[in-house]
């Protein structure tokens, strides 16, 4: 096996989703370095890997990387893992890859899946751009609604409903999905305005948030009475389906100018 720094890319929730040559990397290598060996144990233990494992996680990273780098430098290859998905996308992984390309060692890649991408491809949002943004912050979520093509934001199910009250206030105009779940048994992709799922039954697992793309441009209430002038004929629901989508606005939004009309 040639020496170097392994990146490997594990499950994300369907063990069969870990590919063949993943498997030879791990049984090959002569050490992990996992984010938890606990979890690590588990996948181990499926796949009848047998190799060494040692902890790199988000306390220890700084402390074990030179001794991990110096390993490689001696002639050992070392694979990384995080818990789920792919080392160093919101997992630790980054400082250890780092590490290596300042210690000169080779790194190689060995892909998996990645929630972000996963569920940015559910949400059926624009994909040509696009941000990840980690886990959701709400001290800076005014900051991202400058971003105005696809977001991607990592989310706890203890705190998902709260999130989708802050981006109804901060970004109604703009769809968001919530994808959960993903490749398990309950995957399930959310799609709507903010202030639609306000009330949803709260998503439970692995929750992954994808906002869609500003609109090119928010119309003016003058605009938007125009426009309910023209459709107020229909019913109200479907109205303000109508002047949500051609208003950049929510369908809550619509409806209240449509019933105070």
């Amino acid at each position: 096996m040639q020496s170097g720094l392994y990146v490997v890319g594990t499950p994300i929730g369907n063990l069969s989703d870990l590919s063949p040559r993943a498997i030879e990397i791990l049984k090959s290598v002569d050490l992990v370095a996992a984010e938890d060996t606990r979890v690590f144990g588990k996948l181990a233990q499926h796949f009848d890997i047998k190799t060494k494992v040692v902890s790199c996680h988000e306390h220890n990273e700084r402390e074990v990387v030179d001794s991990l780098v110096g390993k490689i430098q001696s002639g050992m290859s070392i694979a990384v893992v995080s818990d789920a998905g792919m080392p160093g996308i919101s997992d630790p992984g980054f400082r250890l890859v780092r590490a290596a390309r300042l210690g000169g060692v080779s790194v190689f890649m060995v892909p998996g899946p990645t929630a972000a991408i996963s569920a940015l491809v559910l949400s059926g949002f624009p994909t040509d751009r696009f941000t990840f943004c980690g886990f959701f912050d709400e001290k800076k979520v005014r900051e991202d609604n400058k971003i105005r093509h696809t977001i991607i934001y990592y989310e706890s199910p203890n705190r998902i409903m709260d999130t989708i009250k802050v981006l109804a206030n901060v970004m109604p105009e703009r769809q968001i999905a919530i994808v959960r779940e993903i490749t398990k048994i309950y995957e399930q992709t959310i799609i709507g305005y903010p202030a639609d799922l306000v009330n949803i039954e709260p998503p439970r697992g692995e929750i992954v948030i994808v906002v869609a793309p500003a609109p090119d441009k928010k119309m003016s209430d003058e605009e938007i009475s125009e426009i309910v002038n023209d459709i107020v004929n229909n019913s109200t629901k479907s109205a303000a389906a109508q002047l949500a989508k051609m208003a950049g606005i929510s369908k809550k939004e619509a409806y209240k100018k449509l019933v105070n009309k």
